[in-house]
């Protein structure tokens, strides 16, 4: 039964273009851009408990570095300016991971807050190469010979270097490093005294959160064609963290299902957005007193009796997932 839910979701992904409307395959491609951000902003939050509120800035520097290296090197395919995205967003996450280490709770979150208005000023003062408040135009994804100038074409981009992303943070979980991040989030005491390098595997996660963002800001640059400094304010890094909370704290699954959810309900109010505050601290709230494990929570909790387990408490934290 799984097999064919599987098959069917793949079938219905890959059908998608020639399908839907131009703006529901643009929409599917930044519902897969969001996902990929979340999965990397879970695997530090989720799994080693460090809030981040800078994961705009992140997505930032990912969109920007993609946006100048096609913009410089026009005949570049599109996995170099997405490797350079990914390579440089991942150092900028070892270079703030490292004093981080020392912070914690609200301290982190005012540190890494600040790191998204660095990065904005930093977008606005070196117009040379960002273009600051004009904005910068993103040329054509390249693969080969072939731009990908369609939304199709950019949708199929987007989603096999999103499924690549999904596939390996699955993977990453289920390794020697996931259960140390698992260890971690449970108690770093514990973690430390069964010989976990805590500090050490804290940044790694910075890193990967920040890489998984880099890959996912090239996309975005490539997908939406046009780079302003506005796009990447702090209330984008609220949505992220959103989409965690609703999707469900350590769970891949989850988190794009919390993207899925938020992308579609952001579009939605466009033409409301004095009232998208609101809205989603709503279903914040909501989420965390009537769903307080998120999505993923809930669906292991409906899905326990009929594979004949013992019903999931509430709210109760996965393993590897």
């Amino acid at each position: 039964m799984r097999s064919l839910t599987l098959a069917m979701g793949a079938a219905g992904l890959l059908l998608w273009p020639w399908a839907a409307p131009r703006y529901f395959v643009f929409l599917a491609s930044l519902i897969v851009v969001n996902a990929i951000v979340a999965i990397g902003l879970n695997l530090l939050s989720g799994y080693t408990n460090q809030l981040s509120f800078g994961h705009a800035g992140f997505l930032a520097v990912g969109a920007y570095t993609a946006a100048i290296v096609a913009t410089r090197a026009p005949g570049a395919p599109v996995v170099v300016a997405l490797l350079a995205a990914a390579l440089v967003t991942a150092l900028v996450g070892l270079l703030l991971g490292v004093p981080c280490l020392r912070l914690e709770g609200l301290y982190l979150a005012m540190a890494t807050l600040a790191f998204g208005f660095v990065v904005v000023e930093a977008i606005l003062n070196l117009d040379g190469l960002t273009r600051g408040n004009d904005g910068l135009r993103v040329p054509a994804a390249r693969l080969g010979p072939w731009a990908l100038a369609t939304d199709g074409a950019r949708y199929y981009l987007v989603l096999v270097v999103g499924a690549a992303m999904v596939w390996a943070a699955l993977n990453l979980v289920r390794t020697r490093t996931g259960r140390a991040l698992l260890a971690i989030r449970e108690s770093e005491v514990a973690a430390q005294a069964s010989g976990i390098h805590v500090a050490r595997y804290k940044t790694l996660a910075f890193v990967i959160s920040a890489l998984y963002t880099g890959v996912a800001g090239g996309l975005f640059a490539f997908v939406v064609g046009f780079l302003s400094p506005d796009a990447f304010d702090v209330f984008l890094s609220v949505d992220f963290i959103a989409m965690i909370i609703l999707g469900g704290l350590g769970s891949v699954p989850g988190s794009m299902a919390g993207a899925a959810v938020l992308t579609v309900l952001n579009d939605s109010l466009a033409g409301f957005q004095n009232y998208r505050p609101l809205v989603f601290g709503a279903i914040l709230i909501a989420s965390m007193l009537f769903m307080p494990g998120g999505i993923a929570s809930a669906a292991r909790r409906l899905r326990a009796p009929l594979a004949g387990h013992p019903r999931v408490a509430p709210g109760s934290r996965p393993g590897p997932e």
